[in-house]
């Protein structure tokens, strides 16, 4: 795991954690996986406001079901307690970056760290994970803060568990676009910031 020992202003990415993916209904929703992913996001929300470090939550909207923004399901998903003073931003592709006002937003306050969190692994997740990288940001990215659902691959029918993706995603990004972090480890480096 990382070992994070710098002092940077560090911020928090919270992708797409919004109500729309229950749109798709109960049966695709309870394929998700971490079960603890509520658990380990709510505290990584809870140690950025607590610690006084910024939080910045994505929405993604396209046209699948629960993802437009008239949709009743187009919103923080209400676990988090979603706080108003906390930007949200609207995205229309897979980054967060693209298409927002992140990237101004993070170099006004002076972020040099993000950490990446949310939904999905190795999708929004991911990608912005790699755009932050590559825009010179440290990235932490926090797995067990991510959740994803069961993938089929579109010509075999094989089957990448929730398990496997988030090994998978792990694999192709630490040392070349982030660190992969714990959330306590994420919880003890804000405190010394």
């Amino acid at each position: 795991m990382a070992n994070i020992k710098d002092n940077r202003k560090t911020a928090l990415i919270v992708v797409d954690v919004q109500e729309s993916f229950k749109a798709r209904g109960e049966a695709f929703w309870k394929t998700r996986g971490p079960r603890d992913f509520e658990q380990n996001i709510n505290a990584l929300v809870a140690g950025f406001r607590k610690a006084d470090h910024p939080i910045y939550f994505i929405l993604h909207t396209d046209k699948d079901p629960g993802f437009a923004m008239d949709s009743p399901f187009f919103r923080v998903m209400d676990f988090l307690e979603y706080q108003p003073k906390e930007p949200l931003l609207i995205k229309h592709v897979h980054n967060s970056f693209t298409g927002t006002n992140l990237l101004p937003m993070l170099l006004r306050n002076s972020i040099t760290r993000v950490v990446i969190c949310g939904i999905r692994t190795e999708q929004c997740c991911e990608t912005t994970a790699r755009v932050a990288s590559d825009l010179g940001f440290q990235v932490d990215y926090v797995t067990q803060a991510t959740l994803t659902f069961p993938l089929s691959h579109p010509f075999t029918n094989e089957t990448m568990t929730v398990q496997q993706i988030q090994t998978r995603t792990e694999m192709v990004l630490h040392k070349r676009f982030a660190r992969i972090a714990t959330v306590q480890e994420v919880l003890q480096s804000i405190q010394e910031d």
